[in-house]
């Protein structure tokens, strides 16, 4: 268990979770639900927490991300997927299963910045390769290949 309390979590990380929350909900008095339904996640599991699996801002997050999602799935459960998903992400899950968050953080910050950004965007931020690529102002074909070459990268990595 954290030698941190769940009043010195919240101070420090209440405002980052709610500028991620925020960034995704519009509704004001949602994102003020979801942020006490996460932190109140958080303490109840606080004991379950294993600094050996990821560093606590990456659990604090995760829990964060599961919360909005199930917030969508509960607020609009008969919309259809986006079209834009993709099919590889099969192939990605894999790879985020099969290792530790601290070795993925570590090999993500090896790839060139352009790369890194594609895969937080992509994975962190939930944006299809067709979003991503209008924002850094690139194809989609050179964004698609961008993100295999740094999927590729990822696995070399990891694999060492």
């Amino acid at each position: 268990m954290p030698t941190v309390s769940p009043e010195q979590i919240y101070a420090e990380y209440s405002g980052k979770v709610m500028g991620y929350i925020r960034a995704r909900v519009r509704n004001k008095a949602d994102a003020e639900d979801l942020l006490s339904d996460v932190f109140e996640k958080i303490i109840r599991k606080l004991d379950g927490f294993d600094p050996e699996k990821a560093s606590l801002s990456t659990w604090i997050f995760t829990v964060t991300r599961n919360t909005v999602i199930d917030h969508f799935r509960r607020s609009r459960p008969s919309e259809e997927l986006d079209e834009n998903l993709s099919d590889d992400t099969e192939l990605d899950e894999d790879l985020l299963n099969t290792e530790s968050l601290t070795e993925l953080a570590t090999a993500l910050r090896k790839l060139p910045q352009q790369l890194m950004d594609i895969v937080v965007l992509r994975y962190y931020d939930g944006k299809p390769l067709t979003e991503i690529a209008r924002m850094m102002n690139l194809s989609y074909g050179a964004v698609k290949l961008r993100h295999q070459n740094a999927i590729m990268l990822l696995k070399q990595s990891l694999a060492t």
